[in-house]
């Protein structure tokens, strides 16, 4: 955590799961579309992250170092074995952004913070290609002054070098932000850069806890 006195000047906020609702409810909807758990889906991925020489595509995916539809033809492919047969992954988008939904209550929180006079970003491990089905969810231009998207800029939460272009972007020291995200450890990853971090874990325990670390 940062130290006490420092006066925050920014708020850093995630995306999904933070300003939607939980993550865990599209791969819910998936699983029941597909017949898929989400056993079997962790063991393909694992199974493809070591057939990808012990990169994770999915990180890849997100830093935008392959597309998405390389990203399923190499989960694709590790589902098969698993599976005993090729499943269709290619609807994984559209039935992902079906079961998400705008999480109004931390929305509105951003939005009255920066009504307070605070700098707002957002800071997302995101999908270059999703940035169409995600964007028009919530009133982003509205509230961020900028947007860090993974897909976009090479590289993702928790590495370092995100927090840095983040602050970088604001211009400002890490001392002087408020970080906002439902992964502990890309909350980990901001305080280990110098930030404030609130794990959000729901609504009411994190709008407290940001107001608490604001006040």
């Amino acid at each position: 955590m940062a130290e006490s006195g420092n006066r925050i000047e920014a708020v850093i906020s995630d995306f999904g799961g933070v300003l939607t609702t939980p993550l865990v409810q599209s791969f819910m909807a998936f699983q029941d579309r597909t017949g898929i758990s989400g056993e079997t889906l962790g063991k393909g991925m694992q199974a493809a992250t070591e057939a990808n020489g012990g990169s994770n595509p999915l990180f890849e995916m997100e830093r935008g170092e392959i597309s998405e539809a390389v990203f399923l033809d190499k989960l694709t492919a590790a589902l098969e074995p698993l599976l005993g047969h090729s499943p269709e992954m290619h609807s994984f988008k559209e039935i992902y952004f079906e079961a998400l939904e705008p999480n109004p209550p931390m929305i509105e929180l951003m939005r009255e913070l920066k009504g307070a006079g605070y700098r707002m970003a957002m800071l997302t491990n995101n999908v270059r290609e999703w940035e169409p089905w995600w964007r028009p969810m919530l009133p982003v231009d509205e509230i961020f002054e900028t947007v860090v998207d993974s897909g976009f800029v090479g590289c993702r939460k928790p590495e370092s070098k995100i927090y840095a272009l983040t602050l970088d972007r604001l211009s400002l020291p890490a001392e002087s932000c408020l970080f906002v995200d439902d992964v502990k450890v890309n909350c980990e990853g901001a305080e280990k850069a110098g930030m404030t971090a609130v794990h959000f874990e729901d609504n009411e325990q994190a709008i407290a806890a940001v107001r608490a670390a604001l006040s």
